[in-house]
């Protein structure tokens, strides 16, 4: 496994493609509302990645149909948007933007709670929100991948189960590069953490079960036994005094 180590050149177009993303993460998730179908998220993601001088990363990543993934109540990750599915007072949705701004990506999603969501879901968002931050808090220099995890697992608790087969990434050229990050660990195991290493950090937290399953698009991922999940995600440079999120708005 080969881990890149960025320069300070690299570092900053980093934040520029990540400030980009959080921008139109921000812009998207102010404009939901129920009624709205999930193909007109992807239209307005385009719309405004475009505005920025951005591409969708994800478009045509594998294959993949869209231009941001709409992962709503069920929807583990992966969700394709469609004009068939309408959001709902009550759902959750998560929405994870990519984008790519001169060569370099910002990856960033949020679970947003749509009108007036019973309290256990509301809880399920909160829940995924503190375990990405802990995993944050944990990316320090000098630490290793395996603290990452074991504060999101230590997070959690027994509060929801984390989604073990997916986890963040390296990411800087690419969307997607080496490391894998895992959500789940043993403190002070795996690769030590170094200045200029950039990677994602996006648990995924189910209310039910942590069994999962895919549709026959071949892409929705959904909990097994159709509960909830949340998920919430940002990118990370590591500094020399502690992670850096990029994908932050100025």
């Amino acid at each position: 496994m080969a881990i890149t180590i960025l320069s300070p050149v690299e570092r900053d177009r980093m934040r520029r493609a990540g400030r980009a993303a959080a921008a139109t993460l921000a812009y998207v998730g102010a404009r939901l509302a129920p009624g709205m179908t999930t193909a007109e998220i992807d239209r307005m993601v385009r719309a405004h990645t475009d505005k920025l001088g951005g591409r969708p990363s994800q478009l045509g990543y594998q294959g993949f149909p869209a231009a941001v993934c709409v992962s709503r109540n069920d929807i583990v990750c992966h969700g394709v948007p469609s004009p068939n599915v309408r959001l709902a007072d009550g759902d959750i949705v998560n929405i994870d933007v990519t984008t790519e701004l001169d060569g370099y990506h910002g990856d960033t999603s949020a679970t947003f709670v749509i009108g007036d969501a019973a309290p256990h879901a509301r809880s399920l968002v909160e829940l995924a929100r503190a375990a990405r931050d802990a995993g944050i808090a944990a990316a320090l220099p000098g630490a290793r991948f395996g603290d990452i995890g074991a504060a999101i697992e230590s997070s959690v608790g027994a509060a929801g189960r984390i989604v073990e087969v997916y986890g963040g990434h390296g990411i800087g050229r690419a969307m997607h590069m080496d490391p894998h990050v895992s959500h789940i660990g043993r403190a002070r195991t795996g690769h030590r953490l170094r200045e200029g290493m950039a990677f994602t950090v996006e648990p995924m937290v189910n209310a039910g079960s942590a069994a999962i399953r895919t549709d026959a698009d071949g892409w929705t991922v959904r909990t097994a036994d159709g509960a909830l999940s949340a998920q919430f995600e940002h990118t990370l440079l590591i500094g020399p005094h502690g992670p850096e999120i990029t994908t932050v708005l100025e």
